[in-house]
Formats: C-alpha cells, structure tokens, sequence
C-alpha cells in the first residue's frame, strides 16, 4: 500500500486543486506498488492517470479551427500560483492580473478594463510558460499555447490570414493565449533581413493585439526582447521581466521539488553555490534527476553532493557553464 506521507501528499493536492500534482504522486504510488510486487494494482493506477489526463485534453481542444488545430496546444494547466519561485515584486503584479481579472465586472462599471495584454520577457527557464501555466489555473481558462513560428509560412497572405482566424478565435473562446517565441512574429521592421511579407503580418498583428477587446488573456512571452518593434510595447498592459533565480529562491525550488527526500542535515550551502547560474528550470531539472537516482538506488534522502552532481552536469550539458563563463567576462 501507500505510504502515508504519499497518502497525505495525494489529499493535499487534491484540495488545492493541483491536478498535474495529483497526478504525479499517482505515479509514483504506482510505481511503489510495482516494487512491492503489485504489478496489476501499478498498472491499473497508471491506466487511471493516462485516462483522466486524456480526458481532460479532449475536452480542452474540442472546438479548435481546423486551420489552426496544428499551430495550438490546448491544456487545462493545474499548476496554482504557490508553484511560482519569483521575486515578490513580480508576484504582486501577477496577483494583480489575476485581481482585476476576478473582478472586471466591477472596473467596467467604472469604465475600466482588467489587465490582459501582458509581455513576459526574460532568459530561457526563468517562470514565462509557467506564469501563463499558473494564470490559466488560478482564473479557471483553458491554456492555448500558440507555435508563433509555426503561424509564420512562405505563402503569400496565408500568416495574416492564420493570425485573423486566431483573434476571432480569442475573441470567441475564452482563455489563457500564450504566444511563445513571440519575436518570430513580431521583430522589429527595421531588421536586415525584413522583407515586404512579415512588415504586413506586423501591421496586421499591431492592429489584432489594439483591436482586441475580449476577456481573454493575451500572453506573449520572448527571450530577446530587444528583437521586437518598438511600437509593440505600448499595446501590451503589462511587461514583466524575469531574470535568474537568486540564492534564496533557488534554496526554495529545492526544498520544494525534494520535498521528504530532503534530510535533516542537507548541506545547503553547497546545493546554494552549485545552483549558481542556472535557470528555475534547470535547478528543477537537476532536482528530479536526483531524486530518480535516489528511488533507483533505493535512498531514503538526496544529499547536497548527489544533487551538485546533477547541477553540474546541468551547467555543462545545458549551457549553464557558458552561461558563467560570459557572466564572468562581464
């Protein structure tokens, strides 16, 4: 049977509304009672899972343009915004996003708006996706993530007719639209190598982005920001911008990710200075390599030594140590 640390961890992620949680802890009770011999019993939890994940797909994508099913990914994220490690200046203004948005209704009656148009900017595996992830659980929305390079194509009015069809689509199904890799649509019109084409699709997208006035939220997320048009920035609500995580952050997406596994004499400050310079992504990458070694090798805790071995391989398989490397040069 489970364990009740498993158990208790399985209620508190039922009540929370944490369903990807919920369902990661399945797992791994599953695989517990595979170890204890269980096969039917692991296999059948495993079923259970694939067919309550599927199911809730299958409900997200139902009704998507057939021009546009292959250029959009549809979830029900169940990440809630306790999954968030960021600086508190800009946890409060998500939790104003998701303020104004709960209570719109009342900003309208006084000829206001809620915020919905909101750039995410910042290096790779710094919290973007996850926010747009944590947005769409908190306000109860699909999340609709847009392939922003796949909207882009060599035929001529094809891209600008792609991007009408998807702000009808924001305008008629509610939601949460990430569109990631952003400056694949939207770089600036005085580029090198712009051609005729996508200085239309920018106009075009400039006027989408001003025109829209529905409740969903438009959420573009890009890494280079410095490759976008000047002009985009003022019809966004919002910019936020994020950034590596420091010491103590980093202390806290491990103590959350290794959870019990964590000991009582866990040298932190060696996991602290071995985390230096990866991203909340990486740090929680190199977290559950280690935890997996520790379940193989049938280990009751992950030690600060096991986990730097992992970050390490993080910073040189991932391009952390180049990353050092030119923070260094600096």
């Amino acid at each position: 049977m489970a364990t009740a640390e498993q158990i208790k961890a399985l209620i508190r992620s039922h009540l929370s509304d944490d369903s990807e949680r919920f369902f990661t802890l399945a797992l791994q009770v599953a695989a517990h009672e595979a170890k204890q011999g269980h096969g039917p019993l692991a296999h059948e939890i495993r079923d259970l899972v694939d067919r309550a994940r599927s199911e809730k797909k299958r409900r997200t994508v139902q009704g998507l343009p057939t021009e546009l099913d292959t250029l959009i990914e549809a979830d029900l994220p169940g990440v809630p915004l306790s999954a968030l490690v960021l600086p508190t200046s800009l946890l409060d203004r998500i939790h104003r996003v998701i303020s104004e948005y709960r209570q719109r209704d009342k900003l309208r009656l006084h000829g206001l708006s809620h915020r919905r148009k909101i750039l995410l900017t910042g290096p790779p595996g710094t919290g973007k996706t996850l926010t747009a992830r944590v947005l769409a659980h908190e306000l109860r929305l699909p999340l609709f993530t847009v392939q922003a390079d796949r909207l882009v194509t060599k035929f001529m009015g094809e891209t600008g007719a792609r991007l009408r069809l998807m702000f009808e689509m924001i305008r008629e199904r509610e939601g949460v639209y990430l569109f990631d890799e952003f400056d694949a649509l939207a770089a600036g019109r005085t580029r090198d190598n712009d051609v005729g084409e996508m200085r239309r699709v920018l106009t075009a997208l400039l006027q989408f982005i001003e025109g829209d006035s529905s409740d969903s939220i438009i959420i573009a997320s890009t890494n280079t920001p410095e490759l976008l048009d000047h002009a985009l920035f003022r019809r966004f609500d919002d910019i936020l911008s994020y950034a590596l995580p420091s010491d103590d952050e980093r202390k806290r997406l491990i103590a959350n990710t290794l959870g019990t596994f964590r000991g009582s004499r866990f040298g932190w400050k060696t996991a602290i200075d071995g985390s230096k310079g990866l991203s909340s992504a990486e740090v929680v990458e190199a977290c559950r390599d280690a935890l997996k070694e520790a379940v193989l090798g049938d280990l009751k805790n992950v030690s600060a030594i096991d986990l730097n071995r992992a970050m390490s391989e993080r910073h040189h398989g991932h391009g952390g140590q180049r990353r050092s490397e030119s923070t260094n040069s600096l």
